[in-house]
């Protein structure tokens, strides 16, 4: 058995349901999550976590805060050697042999001056370590986002980029990166897909009423809507649900399509499941924009943006599933055998098997 100190970005529970899909996999290894926020209440019931401060992002209204992001982050770096030596005190309590890092700040600092292996496993580093042929509307936005995991979360010195789409790596990080298929959780791997003709409504950063209007007036098709404060009641074919994960899975496996945002582990899920995808990307968050950028180029689904979504994009959208249901069931969206063999052989030898990009 070793032990394993891994980071979690708090934001969301993408990163944190990644990690304890991850660590219950390998119950063979001890793993102490070092997390904040979101991230530490999904963790905390199965597995020990310390809490740090978290480098996080703050919405509102759609769109990302700024001036609240920088005055959450500004703070913690100014104190950050406080923290990156409480880090390292965690070091020298809980000994691990490897470290891990999911998009999270001070655990890789620490095991960088501590001497030992750390593996940054995320998502958000296909932005900075691929080459992109991007629209001319987003090059400045991905330069300009792309300087935090360029810098702030620069990338360690082994790296797994877990993604639905694999862009070709840039010749400096060809020998430390390496990109998989995603991760998935078990409970979706047991649903069983099919198509019982409703669709899923996920905004996890909107309650924009714009878009119940257009679901009204664009499709007879019955949505069930998650993410808006209103969390029961019925307008027309639309059918606002309180948060229920057992409920929520059920509708993903038995839906036509999703509507959701742009956010990474939602779209793979779909995808697994052989479900086209409309994304409606956060503009700010330029992340989500390259997710909808690639799903749309690869024929998955269609990419709008919400404030000048129309009825007619989401019945082009509709009359389009066929195809995109031909594209998706040509590809694989499971990669949890291929990582959870990368990771085990990481934590044990401090090193990151290379190979092909496998989707």
């Amino acid at each position: 058995m070793a032990r394993v100190l891994y980071g979690i970005h708090g934001t969301g529970h993408g990163h944190a349901m990644r990690g304890l899909t991850l660590a219950r996999r390998l119950p063979e290894h001890e793993f102490l999550f070092v997390a904040n926020d979101d991230a530490a209440r999904v963790l905390e019931p199965e597995f020990r976590v310390h809490r740090l401060p978290n480098l996080g992002t703050v919405f509102k209204n759609y769109k990302v805060d700024v001036a609240a992001t920088v005055a959450r982050a500004v703070p913690l770096l100014l104190h950050r050697e406080r923290y990156i030596g409480e880090a390292l005190r965690l070091i020298d309590d809980f000994r691990p042999h490897a470290c891990m890092t999911d998009l999270e700040y001070f655990v890789p600092r620490a095991a960088e001056r501590a001497g030992l292996p750390c593996l940054t496993l995320d998502h958000q580093h296909i932005i900075t370590s691929c080459r992109h042929d991007l629209p001319l509307n987003m090059r400045w936005d991905a330069f300009v986002q792309g300087l935090t995991p360029r810098w702030l979360f620069r990338p360690t010195s082994a790296n797994l980029i877990i993604s639905f789409y694999a862009p070709a790596l840039l010749p400096q990080y060809a020998a430390t990166t390496r990109i998989a298929p995603p991760i998935l959780r078990e409970r979706v791997l047991a649903l069983t897909p099919r198509d019982e003709g409703h669709v899923l409504v996920y905004q996890s950063n909107s309650t924009h009423k714009k878009l119940i209007d257009i679901l009204r007036a664009a499709t007879t098709r019955t949505c069930y809507v998650y993410g808006y404060a209103r969390e029961e009641g019925r307008e027309g074919n639309v059918i606002f649900k309180r948060k229920s994960e057992e409920e929520f899975l059920e509708l993903l496996a038995s839906c036509a399509y999703v509507v959701q945002g742009g956010g990474h582990t939602l779209m793979s899920e779909a995808l697994y499941l052989g479900k086209p995808v409309l994304s409606l990307p956060i503009r700010a968050m330029v992340e989500q924009r390259f997710n909808a950028l690639y799903l749309e180029r690869l024929g998955y689904g269609m990419q709008a943006d919400l404030p000048s979504l129309t009825p007619d994009i989401l019945r082009t959208f509709e009359s389009q599933l066929d195809g995109y249901k031909n594209a998706i069931a040509q590809e694989n969206f499971c990669g949890n055998e291929l990582v959870f063999g990368l990771v085990d052989k990481f934590i044990r030898t401090g090193k990151l098997e290379m190979g092909e990009a496998e989707n």
